[in-house]
This record gives structure tokens, C-alpha cells and sequence, in this order.
């Protein structure tokens, strides 16, 4: 408002000003214009004046010339007479010109008349000269009628004299009039200027300060609100961790319970404990979902993933609970749709869960329907349809405005019937709209309600590598037996869990209570891993790693367990020196591929030669063989030429990116960094080095960024070359 008001001001001045300048421009035209004609009438009336002193002169003249030649009777005295004759007659014109004064003009007429007249009686005076003589001649130029003609000609020039004299008065009283008033409109106009621009600077003054004191307050403002988010952070943080490290042991347990020869009864208690501690864990999740979208920090990944696996998963997800209320569950798939698409797959699913579990829990007969449709296929991508059908309670229109709202849900009674926080409605929007999509709902009180989606993912031809990568590791679970860890954490109850799992996979280990004991530990033995928990007393995870990689110099693999969950967390936990993070509670799965991933031990195969092993033990740090084992499906001759290749050519691309950048060549630079994301990825280094390469390609780098990404670049490509001369070795 008080910039509207600013801007009306601004607009409100610019107005007047413009017409006060206008104003003061026309006056002072006026005036000068004025100013232009007195002075032309100041000349022509001291043009006037020199006319009649000539008049008079001229007349003189020649009356001299008559009475000198009367008096001396020598003709000479009449020599230039004729053009003394045509002066005056010319002075009389002169005269007849004037219009601006009826008196002058009438006087000027009678002059004109009395002039003539004298020529006249001059011609007699001379004719009687000659023809009557002297005496005759002086008589008639003294008489009576040449006195009266003598002095009208001087009465009727002093009354035009001083006709004119009057006019010219006035003509200067106008003048000095006008000037006075072009002078005034000038000093207004510097006046007014000056105040202009003193009202324009106060004004910007004014503003200035205004907007500083905003800036002073929005900054104060923003300062407290990141105060707050970061309480808000430490806090979530805080008992998402003092939630989860609980609930990490009920839900172990349960589950280790679970596969104990108990009675249906005993059965029935578990299966409610489980059930109960993962819709604790969802509410904890749904929370921390939202805390994420809302602080920006929730980040939509890109990856292929098979579309009918996803929706495959979605259903058996809920297989237990729609049999449970005796519900149909069917679902329609476009047959249009390419099964391997690329986007966020895990947001995807999280999406599907919402909307399905929310169908399942207010639909009491009947059943849900997925249908999934093609919206249109467009060069490289597809709009996907998704539409969820329930025959539930439905939802009355005056409610369905705010459903999607925060800790809403359609009625009071639906909270104390159906449960739940109201979040997952919320959280299903925000990532919908996250991923450039669009939702809408069509419901009706009693008769179930239909959520639509449209998602627009890109169609891919690769490989969707992690939900293969899950499906072999539930098929084929490695054998990490005899691998050497160190476990810190403080729980009991975590402890016993980790003790478990580590005896159940055949594990050396020792499990300590703080990073200060982990430090004592590894100073003492040697292990081949250690699994830090982040939040413990005496010294957390944090602290523990960077002792243990400053001050034991070790780069012993550091997987960290946070029950933070937070965005944002794993990159803090690599930034300390940890190589991966696990989230709270376990997943047995997810443990046993990590512990397999940085312990792993590739044996070597008789050799075709001579039938015998070598007995080398290799561990890999840095490279990644699932991706080449896929590839090669066992042809040990194609890996080893795809290792030689990558032996062969990172060192060159390496050379050749840094040379690009020392040649300021970012074209080739770019293009370097696109084509060595095909080179890492087949040793498995796309997830530490693609952010980089990434950064390579698409940022606008300055010196000191390229130099942090390419050391980085440089130093997981070395690694991995060491690595993979190692592998290339047991072909």
C-alpha cells in the first residue's frame, strides 16, 4: 500500500509539474512576444520622428533656396531644389504609412495638405520674381497667408509629435511591463525547479530510509525465521532420533519374533506391535516429508525405473490390508505407456502408498481402482494419468477446498474413527506439484471419491538398475561372513539388534557405546569397516570421523546410522568423511549391501592355463562391478575388455578436461564432462562423481569451483584406475 501511495505521489507530481512548466513556457512566450513588438513600435515611432525632423528640414531648405534667391536674384540658390522637393514628398509618404493612431492620420492628411500648399506658394514667390520683380515677390512672402501657413505647418507637426510622443510613452510602460513579467515567470520557474528537485530528493531520501529500515527489518525478520527453521530442524531432528531409535528396536524385534515358533494368538499380538510401529514410523516419515517440502529441501531425482513394477509394488504393498476388509483391488494400465520411464520412482511410490492407504482406510465395502492412462506422448516424454477410485465415505464439496491442506481431514469424527494426521493428502500435493504435475478430486458424500494425477516423466530406454539391483540382492544375499566391523552405539536395545543381525551373517565385530571408545578401538585392532550411529555422549559420529581421519589417518569405510532422516543429512555425513549413511530404523537389506559393498572380497577363478589360483584377494573401495557383471551376464572376456577400456582412456579425459579449462574451451569442457559420465559409469562411479560431472557440464564455474570439482573428479578417477588395474590383474 505504501508503495501505491508512492507511485500515485510520484505519478501526482510528474502531472503537476508538466503543467506548471507548460504554463510558465506560454507566459513567458507571451511576454516575450510582447516584449518583440513595443520594440518594433519603439523603432518605427523614432522612425517617425526622424521623418517629420526631416519634413521640417527639407521644408526649410527650400524656403531658404525662394528667399535667397529673392533676396540676391542669383538663380544658383535654386540648385538641388527639385530633390529637397522629392525629399519632402518622401517624408510625407513616409508618414501616410502610419495606421496605428487615428489622430496621427488625420493630422498627417492636414500636413500632408499644409506642405503642398507651401510648395505652391514657393512656386508663386518665384514666378512673381520673375514676373512682377523683387519688390512685388517680397511683399507676397511676407504677407499675412504665408505667416498662418508658416506656423499651421509647425502647430499640425507638434500635435503629431507629440501624438506620437504619448504613444511611444505607452509603448514603454508596455515594454517594461512585459519585462517585469517575463522576469517574474523566470525566477518562478528557477524557484519551482529548485523546489522539484529539493521535494525529489527529500523524496528519494525518504524512500531510501524506508526501505532500509525494511531491509533492517525484513533481515532481522528473516534472521529469526531461520533461527527458527533451524530449532525447528534440531528439534525434528532431536525426536525423529529419539523416536526412531526406539522404534528401530520394537520393529526388529517384532520382526525377529515374527519368525519364532509362537501360536496364532501370540502371532495376532506381534502382528498388532508391527502394525502400530510402522504407522508410528509413517506418521515420523509423513512429518519429515513435509518439514522437507516445506524448507525446500525435498529433491526430485531422475532415474529409469519400470513403471509396471512400481504399480506392481504399490498393490502388494496393501495385499494384506485389502484382504483383511475383504476389498477388490483392480488395477488398469494403458498398454500405450513404455514400461521404462525416467523420473523420481521412489516419490512416485510414495504418491501411490498415500492415495491407496487412504482409499483403503475410508472404504468399508466395495473396492479401489487404479487406472493408469496415457495423456499424451510428446518428443521425449509422456503426461501420465493416474486416477485412484474408492467406493468410500466420500467427501462433502463445502470440505474438498481444504483436504489437501495440512492436518485436515474431511469431518472431526473421521480422525477419531479412522485415524491418521491429515498429512498425507498434504504431502501427495506438494510432491505432485514439485514434479510439475496436477491433481484434482471429484467426490460426492456416500458414493467414494476419485483422485486424479497427471505426471510428466520422460520415456527411457535404460536400464531401471536399481530395483534390479533390489531384486538380486533378495535373490542372490551376499556372503560377507569373516568381515571385520566396528559398531558404535549407545541404545541397548540397538546394540542387541546389531549383535543379532552380525551373528546371523557370521560377523566379526565389537560394538562400542561413543566415538571416544570407537577411537580407543581402532587405535587397539583392525577392522574392515565401522558403523558409526551420529548422535551418542561423550563424542558423536561426527567427531569420531574426523579424529579417525586426522588423527589415525585412516580411510577405513564409515557408515554412518542416523535416525535423522532429514535433507541434507547424507550429504553432512559424507562432508565429514563418512562413506555412506544408513537410516533409523535398520533395514537388514540395506545394512547387508553396504557392509557387502565397501568389504567386499572378489576371489579369483582357476585360470584357464594352468588350473590353478593365484589366491589374490581383492577389495574394492571405489568401483562398482554390479553395473559390468549385468552387462557382461558372467562373460568374463567382456569385462576384462571394458576394464581395459576404462584403464585406457580415464587418464586421457582427465588431461582433456583440464586442458579445455586452461584453454577456456567450456564447449569442449561440457562436452568432456557429458561423455565421461558413460566412461565412470562402468566401474559404478556414477553416484559419487555424476553431481561433479553434472556441475561440469551444466554450471557456469569460476576458477576456484572448477579446480574443488576437478580435484574431486581427479581423485575418485585415480582411486578407481588403481582399483581396476587391481581387477584387470584376475582376468
Amino acid at each position: 500500500m505504501l508503495r501505491k501511495r508512492y507511485i500515485y505521489f510520484i505519478i501526482a507530481m510528474f502531472v503537476a509539474g508538466n503543467a506548471l512548466l507548460i504554463f510558465i513556457q506560454y507566459t513567458s512566450s507571451k511576454n516575450i512576444n510582447l516584449l518583440i513588438r513595443g520594440n518594433e513600435k519603439v523603432i518605427a515611432e523614432l522612425k517617425v520622428r526622424n521623418d517629420l525632423k526631416e519634413l521640417e528640414g527639407n521644408i526649410t531648405s527650400v524656403e531658404n533656396k525662394i528667399t535667397g534667391t529673392l533676396y540676391t536674384k542669383d538663380s544658383s540658390h535654386l540648385a538641388g531644389m527639385s530633390l529637397k522637393i522629392a525629399a519632402v514628398q518622401s517624408n510625407i509618404d513616409n508618414l501616410q504609412k502610419i495606421s496605428d493612431d487615428d489622430t496621427s492620420v488625420k493630422y498627417i492628411d492636414v500636413l500632408d495638405l499644409l506642405v503642398h500648399k507651401k510648395l505652391l506658394f514657393g512656386t508663386r514667390v518665384l514666378d512673381t520674381l520673375y514676373g512682377s520683380g523683387k519688390e512685388a515677390a517680397e511683399k507676397l512672402i511676407n504677407s499675412d497667408s504665408a505667416v498662418i501657413l508658416n506656423d499651421s505647418i509647425k502647430a499640425v507637426s507638434s500635435i503629431i509629435e507629440n501624438s506620437r510622443q504619448k504613444l511611444l510613452s505607452s509603448v514603454n510602460v508596455s515594454i517594461r511591463e512585459s519585462g517585469k513579467r517575463a522576469l517574474t515567470m523566470g525566477t518562478i520557474l528557477i524557484v519551482s525547479v529548485l523546489v522539484a528537485g529539493a521535494a525529489l530528493f527529500w523524496l528519494i531520501v525518504t524512500v531510501l530510509q524506508k526501505q532500509n529500515q525494511l531491509i533492517t527489518e525484513l533481515n532481522t525478520k528473516d534472521k529469526k525465521l531461520r533461527d527458527a527453521a533451524k530449532v525447528k530442524d534440531n528439534f525434528l531432528a532431536n525426536m525423529s532420533h529419539e523416536i526412531r531409535t526406539p522404534l528401530t528396536a520394537i520393529l526388529g524385534f517384532t520382526s525377529l519374533l515374527k519368525d519364532a515358533d509362537l501360536d496364532d494368538e501370540r502371532h495376532k499380538y506381534i502382528d498388532a506391535i508391527n502394525r502400530s510401529g510402522e504407522n508410528l514410523l509413517g506418521i515420523i516419515n509423513d512429518i519429515l516429508d513435509l518439514s522437507k517440502i516445506e524448507a525446500g529441501m525435498m529433491r526430485i531425482e531422475s532415474a529409469p525405473f519400470s513403471l509396471r513394477d512400481i504399480i506392481y509394488a504399490a498393490g502388494t504393498l496393501f495385499h494384506s490390508k485389502i484382504i483383511e476388509k475383504k476389498l477388490s483391488f483392480t488395477v488398469h494400465i494403458d498398454d500405450s505407456i513404455p514400461d521404462i520411464l525416467e523420473g523420481d520412482s521412489m516419490r512416485l511410490t510414495q504418491i501411490l502408498a498415500n492415495l491407496i492407504s487412504n482409499a483403503i482406510k475410508f472404504t468399508q465395502q466395495g473396492g479401489i481402482t487404479l487406472t493408469v492412462s496415457n495423456m499424451g506422448i510428446q518428443e521425449e516424454g509422456i503426461r501420465l494419468g493416474i486416477t485412484v477410485i474408492d467406493t468410500g465415505i466420500g467427501i462433502d464439496k463445502d470440505k474438498q477446498e481444504h483436504i489437501f491442506d495440512r492436518f485436515q481431514q474431511a469431518e472431526d469424527f473421521v480422525t477419531r474413527k479412522y485415524g491418521g494426521t491429515g498429512l498425507g493428502l498434504a504431502i501427495v500435493k506438494n510432491l505432485v506439484v514439485l514434479q510439475h504435475g496436477e491433481i484434482q478430486l471429484e467426490s460426492d458424500r456416500g458414493k467414494g471419491s476419485k483422485f486424479s494425477i497427471v505426471l510428466p516423466y520422460k520415456v527411457s530406454s535404460g536400464i531401471p538398475g536399481l530395483q534390479d539391483a533390489e531384486k538380486k540382492m533378495t535373490a542372490e544375499m551376499p556372503e560377507v561372513a569373516g568381515v571385520r566391523v566396528l559398531a558404535a552405539e549407545d541404545n541397548e536395545l540397538n546394540q542387541s539388534l546389531i549383535k543379532y543381525l552380525f551373528n546371523k551373517w557370521k560377523l566379526k565385530f565389537d560394538v562400542v557405546s561413543n566415538g571416544a571408545e570407537a577411537l580407543l578401538q581402532l587405535d587397539k585392532k583392525e577392522y574392515d569397516l565401522v558403523l558409526m550411529d551420529i548422535q551418542m555422549p561423550v563424542m558423536d559420529g561426527y567427531a569420531a570421523t574426523v579424529q579417525i581421519r586426522n588423527k589415525l589417518k585412516s580411510r577405513i569405510p564409515i557408515i554412518a546410522m542416523t535416525a535423522h532422516a532429514l535433507a541434507g543429512e547424507k550429504e553432512k555425513c559424507i562432508s565429514f568423511g563418512m562413506d555412506a549413511c544408513i537410516s533409523k530404523p535398520i533395514n537388514e537389506t540395506e545394512l547387508l549391501s553396504l557392509i557387502n559393498k565397501f568389504t567386499r572380497f572378489n576371489y579369483v577363478e582357476p585360470s584357464n592355463n594352468d588350473g590353478k589360483s593365484n589366491g589374490a584377494i581383492h577389495q574394492y573401495k571405489y568401483i562398482d562391478l554390479q553395473y559390468m557383471e549385468q552387462l557382461s551376464m558372467g562373460n568374463k572376456n567382456y569385462e576384462k575388455e571394458l576394464t581395459g577400456l576404462f584403464i585406457e582412456t580415464i587418464p586421457a579425459e582427465l588431461t582433456a578436461v583440464k586442458n579445455s579449462w586452461n584453454e577456456s574451451d567450456i564447449t569442449k569442457l561440457r562436452h568432456l564432462a557429458h561423455n565421461l559420465k558413460t566412461s565412470v559409469s562402468v566401474m559404478g562411479l556414477e553416484e559419487d562423481l555424476l553431481p561433479t560431472l553434472d556441475s561440469l557440464e551444466f554450471d557456469d564455474l569460476d576458477t576456484e569451483s572448477f579446480l574443488e570439482k576437478f580435484a574431486h573428479l581427479e581423485q575418485v578417477c585415480l582411486s578407481a584406475l588403481s582399483e581396476a588395474k587391481m581387477l584387470f590383474e584376475t582376468f
